[in-house]
């Protein structure tokens, strides 16, 4: 049983949430009355409290902004008919924080900080959740580094914040993407596998470069040979090939995702035949001039499902086929979709009542 925490909270006086337009939710622009805010120092986290959506100050020698020791999460809540609020596999993202917080010499968050914290924000922000198909509130906990002293070594003190934002779908359309042979997202015994801002910073300049060839997203390749597929721009990836779900297995450069995870194991529960291993970009387009490769998917949080239209390698676009309503990225995104609003059984206990 977690300690109860005493957060202080001050509300609000300026609502804008009459302000919020459900029917045209960017993504990531539109941000809720409250945010949690915790900060450490000491060798030990201080007193948590929830605050108005507002700037905040920070050194110009902050120590993040000069050498990047700065992690973040991304995850949703939903609400039901009946308007209940759940959120989506909580104590995994707080494994995933804290494994990314061990990697870039950062402070764990305890578990009743984090779980409480999140809960009670969203609490009070309950009427920001939107309700209607295919929308949620989207959750960016994070942390930084906040020293204002230039110097490379980790940081003596750090900012735990928690900010949400209600969003619709990410992607509206079927994605084109290509094979990245030149730049790299992240190397065997790198970062690849936290959630560390730079990654993400690394990654723009190729992602532009390939948007101005005409794709959305890259499908980045190993470090060393460029030949095995690591993941979806900011997605894990999976394919359908002869009815096996294949998806590259985690390794130190790829990221362990969790809704990767729920859809491995939904395919699983299925009776799907499930291989987590190296996938070549030549097996890929072997199997689609064969006939075999069924579905190409990114997965990840904000997209869940975003299914995989063209893949471009060395100049020439390869156009998969078109998926039906029994594909199973179709069958798996509406499962997932159904257990998030309460319309089918929580069977494996992911969903954390607000």
């Amino acid at each position: 049983m977690l300690e109860t925490l005493t957060i202080r909270t001050q509300r609000t006086t300026a609502s804008r949430l009459a302000l919020l337009d459900p029917e045209n939710l960017e993504f990531g622009k539109t941000f809720t009355d409250h945010m949690f805010v915790v900060d450490y120092c000491d060798g030990e986290w201080q007193e948590p409290q929830i605050v108005p959506y507002g700037d905040i100050t920070v050194s110009p020698a902050n120590s993040a902004l000069h050498y990047g020791q700065a992690i973040f999460e991304g995850m949703k809540a939903y609400k039901n008919e009946q308007g209940d609020i759940a959120v989506f596999r909580p104590e995994d993202n707080l494994r995933r924080l804290n494994a990314s917080a061990e990697r870039m010499c950062m402070p764990a968050v305890p578990e009743e900080l984090f779980m409480q914290g999140l809960l009670q924000l969203i609490k009070l922000d309950a009427e920001w959740v939107p309700n209607t198909q295919g929308t949620s509130l989207y959750i960016r906990p994070f942390m930084f580094a906040t020293d204002g002293m230039l110097g490379v070594r980790p940081s003596d003190t750090y900012r735990f914040m928690i900010i949400t934002c209600p969003v619709g779908a990410f992607y509206n359309k079927a994605l084109r993407v290509r094979f990245e042979e030149k730049y790299v997202r992240s190397a065997e015994g790198g970062a690849g596998y936290a959630k560390n801002a730079g990654n993400y910073g690394a990654s723009m300049y190729p992602t532009k470069l390939a948007q101005q060839e005409g794709y959305n997203q890259l499908l980045w390749t190993d470090a060393s040979e460029h030949r095995y597929i690591e993941e979806s721009g900011t997605m894990n990836v999976a394919f359908v090939i002869g009815g096996k779900l294949i998806t590259p297995a985690l390794s130190t450069s790829i990221l362990d995702g969790i809704t990767r995870r729920s859809v491995l194991q939904l395919a699983r529960d299925w009776g799907m035949t499930v291989e987590e291993r190296k996938v070549s970009a030549v097996e890929v387009l072997d199997a689609l001039a064969a006939g075999t490769l069924e579905e190409a998917f990114g997965v990840g949080t904000a997209a869940t499902i975003a299914p995989i239209a063209v893949i471009g390698y060395q100049g020439q676009d390869h156009t998969l086929p078109t998926t039906g309503p029994q594909a199973f990225s179709r069958r798996v995104s509406d499962a997932l979709t159904a257990i998030r609003t309460g319309a089918a059984p929580d069977t494996h206990g992911w969903m954390v009542q607000v």
